[in-house]
């Protein structure tokens, strides 16, 4: 009984409106005819299990440890200064801040661009459950600045989130999203006007001729199980007169990226998903070492990685994938940028740091005040 008290609690607390709204109208029309849309349900072009072959010992792993350190020792270091340093305009013209998770400013030939934007504390429908944040925002939303567009990969609760999308639309910046997204948009109170949907390679032309071009991504979609894959999952290319970007959002493996870097690369810099992975969920997350194989397959100079140190979402240890990324990287003849959170780098010029490496293993040996008070799987109890 306690828990059924919890739970409406829980419901009643944040309503129903982050779960987003349904296609209906010219908006269900369109996707419709998307031909990566059958029977009610968006699918990949590869056959692909969305979670894949979970079984026993994954369920066990999540439910009672497997050991790894998913959380870090010590509250993770954020660059001081970022607001100053974008207050100038990148030397090279290429510049990106990464700001936790898929969350990143994408400075690229005159525009400006967010990637993603989460800025609430947890990545849920509800604001007293669900996985924390293992930082704060390294820069608040407020002094972001003027953008020339918001670009989201998928709807989960991770790369869209209805408090920051709420707080941006006041500012009038035109959100460019997948089919069948912009329903939540439309419910959360963004105008029609600042809503674009994409099907796989549509493109639009922003400020200074940088084309912002949808580009086919593997993974699902959803906020509500009843809802799985009712709208459309995306990466992202952004190509302009000088520079050339490429951002994951989520996505496993597919040929399909040999064809967007022979479409649309060589890229200056790949932003690809390295964290919150698992085997059993291979096809739908590239993990570190796909993360450099789609980097190749991309045709990309240099590959960021995202998608990592700030909630805990998969099995494996906190600081694991970036460690695995820069030991399998130099084999490979990889170039890697690994900026701290908040630092602003230009990637023709700047390789960042393993800054994660600075942390103690034991949050007995953090500096005083320095100690972290996530432990994220705990915050799902209720």
């Amino acid at each position: 009984m306690l828990v059924v008290l919890a739970v409406g609690a829980v419901v009643s607390s944040s309503g129903c409106a982050s779960f987003g709204g349904v296609p209906s109208g010219e908006r269900l029309a369109r996707l419709e005819r998307s031909p990566q849309y059958k029977d009610g349900v968006f699918f990949n072009e590869e056959s692909t299990t969305m979670m894949g072959d979970v079984g026993t010992k994954v369920l066990s792993e999540f439910l009672f440890g497997n050991g790894a350190m998913r959380v870090p020792s010590c509250a993770l270091p954020l660059f001081k200064g970022t607001a100053e340093r974008l207050a100038s305009a990148p030397a090279s013209g290429l510049r990106v801040t990464w700001l936790g998770h898929s969350t990143s400013l994408i400075e690229l030939d005159g525009v400006r661009v967010l990637s993603d934007p989460m800025w609430s504390e947890r990545a849920s429908p509800f604001t007293v459950a669900g996985p924390k944040r293992f930082h704060p925002p390294p820069l608040p939303l407020a002094q972001v600045g003027k953008l020339d567009a918001v670009i989201v990969s998928h709807d989960h609760y991770d790369h869209l989130d209805m408090a920051t999308v709420e707080a941006l639309a006041k500012t009038g910046v035109v959100f460019h999203v997948g089919l069948g997204v912009g329903a939540h948009l439309e419910a959360w109170g963004v105008p029609a006007a600042q809503i674009v949907e994409h099907a796989w390679w549509d493109e639009v032309t922003l400020p200074g001729g940088v084309r912002l071009i949808s580009v086919p991504a593997r993974h699902f979609s959803g906020r509500l199980p009843t809802r799985n894959n009712t709208t459309q999952w995306t990466s992202w290319a952004l190509v302009g007169p000088q520079h050339r970007l490429f951002f994951s959002g989520d996505t496993g493996k597919t040929a399909l990226h040999a064809e967007i870097g022979k479409r649309l690369g060589p890229f200056d810099v790949a932003m690809l998903e390295i964290g919150q992975y698992h085997p059993a969920w291979g096809k739908i997350h590239l993990g570190p070492v796909g993360a450099l194989e789609t980097s190749q397959a991309l045709t990309a100079r240099r590959l960021l990685p995202i998608h990592w140190a700030t909630f805990e979402l998969g099995l494996h240890a906190w600081s694991e994938p970036p460690e695995t990324l820069v030991t399998e990287a130099k084999p490979r003849g990889v170039a890697l940028v690994t900026p701290m959170l908040g630092e602003p780098v230009e990637p023709e010029v700047d390789q960042g740091s393993t800054w994660w490496r600075a942390l103690p293993p034991l949050a007995a040996r953090c500096p005083q005040g320095a100690e972290l008070a996530v432990r994220s799987l705990d915050d799902w109890a209720l």
